[in-house]
């Protein structure tokens, strides 16, 4: 049996650390190696499984991310975008492999991610889950299908403490759909409608968002038509699907050379 793969979450502490933390101990290829949060947290010191409701699993919470960072194989990163950058940064200095799941990135941070992802392996996808990345797959098929007739939009749906809008899921779906018709998505995105706006646009992809309660994270993509219309939904009732994915990309992605990657490599559909 092959050594398991040591593994370090960023954001510990976190509702996605906590799961990542979990489901990393339930796994028989991964190994919690190393857990951290921000200086001055205050659940540093304590123990990641503790806190993750797992049991005891002797790595402390800590915010010495090079300590932590030299004792895995890989990196999981669910965390801000400053965050992200800077953790990136290390790993690339210690040649280690990352998976980010970290939203909300501008343009140029993703252009840093692409940057430093030339020196080490990176997953890096808005959504881990493997529902949505085969939603992924099919959304432009199906636009190209159904022709010019139907009017495309987006319903992006999550909890009221998610700090960016669209969620990086719904702009994903939403380039997409724009490379499938062609289209720019800088001229064709509409993130809202309010007051006498005159008809919609023919090249228009609606992105409409909503933040409310505990919704993990709903995600819709309307095609309508003359006389109907097509809805495909995605929804999370946990983050366990965002988890799982990011697991699976971790186990994947040590085997890799350098270079950016996202969830339609590791599960084999981008062949």
């Amino acid at each position: 049996m092959s050594s398991p793969i040591n593994v370090t979450v960023t954001g510990a502490a976190g509702r996605m650390g906590k799961r990542l933390v979990a489901l990393v101990h339930e796994s028989s290829r991964l190994q919690l190696a190393g857990a951290t949060e921000a200086k001055g947290h205050p659940a540093l010191g304590k123990d990641a499984g503790d806190l993750a409701g797992c049991g005891s699993l002797g790595v402390a919470l800590t915010d010495d991310f090079a300590q932590a960072l030299a004792a895995c194989d890989v990196v999981i990163d669910f965390t801000a975008p400053e965050a992200t950058l800077h953790h990136l940064s290390q790993a690339v200095r210690l040649k280690r492999a990352m998976v980010i799941g970290t939203t909300g990135l501008s343009p140029d941070e993703m252009d840093q991610l692409r940057k430093h992802a030339e020196s080490i392996p990176c997953v890096q996808a808005p959504n881990m889950s493997v529902g949505i990345s085969v939603l992924l797959q099919i959304i432009g098929k199906v636009a190209q299908a159904l022709g010019d007739n139907y009017d495309l939009e987006i319903i992006d749906a999550h909890h009221n403490k998610k700090k960016d809008a669209p969620s990086g899921t719904a702009l994903k779906l939403a380039e997409v759909l724009a490379a499938a018709k062609d289209w720019d998505l800088q001229d064709a995105g509409v993130y809202a409608r309010h007051g006498l706006i005159g008809e919609r646009t023919t090249n228009e992809i609606g992105i409409q968002t909503v933040r409310a309660g505990d919704i993990v994270g709903d995600h819709t993509v309307l095609y309508a038509g003359p006389g109907e219309r097509i809805e495909i939904t995605h929804r999370a009732h946990n983050r366990d699907p965002f988890a799982h994915g990011a697991l699976r990309a971790a186990e994947w992605v040590v085997n890799q050379p350098p270079g950016l990657y996202g969830m339609a490599d590791v599960l084999g559909l981008s062949r």
